[in-house]
């Protein structure tokens, strides 16, 4: 039996013209596009690979798939040099998708008109390595956070805006007893609030934050911690003053002062959450006035059930991570809870010596 003569791919073929090469880079970019928001891809994910891709096209200055490993270092190694080491993943995996994309899609066609063979010029030597930890966020402690909220209370009996004050103090509050965050909390409608469920009540967050683009992640949130008193008291003293049509769909859980076009009350930002906690620290926690955040908040939620006695799934479960990792880094024990541990154990090992 004879061989055949087997056809490389990279025998070079006959150049296209420059409006076909133009149209079939559009047509893959678009190809691009559809797959991922057909793999589930949030819009703003896939704005953000689409966005990496023409910055690296607008500096190559020809179609990517002609990059080599060579322009990738120069890239990486020069123009990104000294970027952001999030930005530059985000970058080299755009790229990356982009390249897997042709080579599953495209292969055969790039070759036919161009004559290359796909090939992602982000390999282990050049590919960026991970970010370093994220900084530390060590949240006040149940006293200090008890002083603030105290000092705020305080604030409800004087300010000259009653309602936008108790709204921003029932969010602070709220973040801090069930950890939500800020961009969870102004997305809530009226109607997101069960007081039906559970023993507690159960407040649903539908535009949670998803795990690697995948978009939102919804999860339902029990009214544990004093939540429920808190959300009680706003909805039934303060919501009011905000707002005059609770059976409105869609009508926010937290409301602005200022009106949409049809005259319904807008939504509060987080920007404005944000600022007003900064401002109760400033005045209350004069400790924390830069640093006190929503997201730290956030922290100080997740210490204070595991310190509860709530195990980490269930923190998991109640912040809405996707990894039990990730949660892991929102604990933070208090500083003799390692000390305490260790007597514990100490007591159990001499309990079960006794006698012997």
């Amino acid at each position: 039996m004879g061989l055949a003569a087997v056809r490389d791919l990279r025998d070079a073929c006959g150049p296209a013209s420059l409006e076909e090469v133009a149209a079939f880079e559009t047509d893959v970019l678009a190809g691009l596009v559809l797959a991922r928001a057909s793999a589930g891809l949030a819009d703003s994910t896939i704005s953000s690979e689409v966005g990496h891709l023409e910055l690296m096209r607008a500096w190559f200055g020809r179609p990517l798939w002609e990059m080599l490993p060579a322009d990738a270092d120069v890239y990486f190694g020069t123009v990104l040099r000294a970027a952001a080491s999030g930005t530059r993943l985000a970058r080299a995996q755009a790229l990356k998708t982009y390249f897997l994309f042709l080579e599953l899609r495209h292969q055969v066609e790039l070759h036919r008109l161009t004559g290359l063979v796909v090939a992602c010029p982000i390999d282990e030597l050049n590919r960026p390595r991970g970010r370093r930890k994220a900084a530390l966020r060590i949240p006040p402690s149940a006293v200090q956070l008890e002083q603030l909220f105290a000092g705020w209370r305080s604030d409800l009996t004087t300010c000259r805006k009653y309602a936008p004050t108790a709204r921003n103090y029932a969010t602070a509050k709220l973040m801090s007893e069930v950890g939500l965050r800020v961009n969870e909390v102004c997305r809530l409608d009226l109607s997101d609030v069960k007081w039906e469920l559970g023993r507690f009540g159960k407040l649903h967050v539908r535009h949670g934050k998803g795990a690697r683009g995948s978009g939102p992640r919804e999860r339902m949130v029990p009214l544990i911690n004093g939540a429920d008193r808190t959300l009680r008291w706003f909805v039934q003293d303060v919501w009011g003053q905000l707002d005059d049509d609770h059976a409105r769909p869609g009508a926010p859980l937290f409301p602005s002062e200022r009106k949409n076009v049809d005259g319904s009350a807008a939504r509060i930002g987080p920007d404005r959450l944000r600022g007003a906690l900064a401002n109760a620290a400033a005045r209350h926690l004069p400790d924390w006035p830069d640093t006190l955040t929503p997201h730290v908040l956030r922290h100080f939620c997740a210490s204070q059930l595991y310190a509860g006695g709530m195990d980490l799934v269930a923190v998991q479960e109640t912040l809405g991570h996707a990894w039990i990792t990730t949660t892991m880094h929102y604990v933070h024990v208090h500083r003799t809870h390692v000390e305490d541990a260790w007597l514990a154990g100490q007591a159990r090992a001499a309990a079960r010596l006794k006698g012997l």
